[in-house]
């Protein structure tokens, strides 16, 4: 069995012995439009500021979009999970959707892109028309390629606005510029602080009620919204009055098997960051889901939820660390760095529980290899040597 020194959550260190129980994969056909927003991997060999420069290792962040695409799922490209305002500027956002865009279309798989107002600094934007230039530049980039498009949040417009008016406004306007309808994205403040009162309230519904009059106005150009709230509650009632034809794509990662299964009056498809790393189980959980095989789908994806939940704790903005660590862990990059530094994010008592967590919930088919490697990232906090 294959063992590894972990911190002890009472203090000093203790073994842990890895399950081998890799769960079996079933990629069966799905009844929900499922995206994985997917994370990039950095080239570690750059003579560069590590905390700056997006050096980006090109063929191996793309063989991770095609593990997703095996699997059946849809790539959210350039969102919130590959760091987007975190480590990710816009000029290599756009070449990454490029890169994606190109062959998804080339083999049929299914893409959709982040576009924002990120490379605009908030403290830069003035006004409202401002940050509609911003997001028309952006839209326009992502269109050009073909993709659809992903209408992230804005932290310029979070700033500038004044009232709902404002973001009915910008929303509108943007809209009805595309070509293509659109998937709206609402970023919750624990994933964004900046983000904090967006949709011209503090409150989120009040401003729910803003977001859906502004989704009812232009429901022809709205294929769906994402909400990121991690509130089960809140996305069912947003959900239930969303116009005919709009979809709800679920954001939260603490509750998504059970919004994704849905109730007597609808269900959420997703778009969800959690799937970057348990898409392999994810998918199995998908396929028994379609089957109506509903012990199946709550058996399989229920031990993913703790790890979700540990890896989405507050500060919910650094989950990326977890998801990073785990796709070192599984073999699809062989390190653990990432833009801005961030695998530094979280502590070495986070990232040992993580490991806890991913191989209760089957993730580890090569658990060797993860033992391995967990205890090289454990060596650099002293565990283990």
């Amino acid at each position: 069995m294959s063992k590894v020194i972990l911190p002890a959550a009472s203090g000093g260190t203790e073994t842990f012995t890895f399950s081998g129980n890799a769960a079996p994969v079933d990629t069966g056909a799905w009844n929900r439009k499922v995206f994985a927003a997917a994370h990039v991997v950095v080239y570690p060999f750059a003579d560069n500021n590590p905390w700056q420069d997006c050096n980006v290792d090109w063929d191996t962040t793309m063989a991770f979009r095609r593990h997703l695409w095996s699997l059946g799922f849809g790539v959210a490209e350039a969102m919130d999970t590959a760091q987007r305002g975190m480590g990710m500027d816009w000029p290599t956002s756009l070449e990454l959707i490029q890169r994606s865009v190109s062959e998804a279309k080339a083999d049929g798989h299914s893409i959709a892109c982040g576009a924002g107002t990120d490379h605009l600094d908030p403290a830069d934007a003035k006004t409202v028309d401002d940050v509609i230039a911003a997001y028309e530049m952006q839209c326009e980039a992502v269109e050009a390629t073909g993709g659809q498009v992903i209408l992230m949040a804005s932290r310029a417009l979070c700033k500038v606005a004044k009232s709902a008016d404002d973001y009915a406004r910008v929303y509108g306007r943007i809209l009805s510029g595309l070509k293509q309808p659109a998937v709206l994205h609402w970023l919750g403040e624990m994933f964004d602080p900046a983000l904090e009162g967006y949709w011209a309230s503090s409150d989120h519904m009040t401003a729910m009620d803003t977001c859906l009059e502004i989704i009812e106005a232009n429901a022809a150009k709205v294929d769906g919204i994402k909400i990121s709230l991690l509130s089960a509650d809140k996305e069912i009632a947003m959900r239930r009055r969303l116009p005919d034809g709009v979809k709800m794509y679920t954001g939260d990662d603490f509750n998504y098997p059970e919004l994704i299964e849905g109730d007597e009056q609808g269900y959420s498809h997703a778009l969800l960051g959690i799937f970057d790393p348990i898409a392999p189980v994810a998918a199995t959980g998908l396929a028994a889901l379609a089957k109506g095989d509903m012990e199946r789908f709550n058996a399989v994806m229920a031990p993913t939820v703790p790890l979700s939940r540990h890896i989405f704790k507050a500060p919910t903005r650094y989950y990326k660390t977890g998801v990073v660590f785990l796709a070192y862990l599984m073999g699809h990059q062989d390190h653990f760095i990432m833009l801005g530094g961030q695998q530094s994010a979280r502590s070495a008592q986070h990232l040992a529980h993580v490991v806890r967590l991913a191989d209760a919930a089957g993730l580890f088919a090569d658990a060797e290899m993860a033992a391995v490697r967990t205890a090289r990232v454990m060596a650099t906090h002293g565990i283990g040597v």
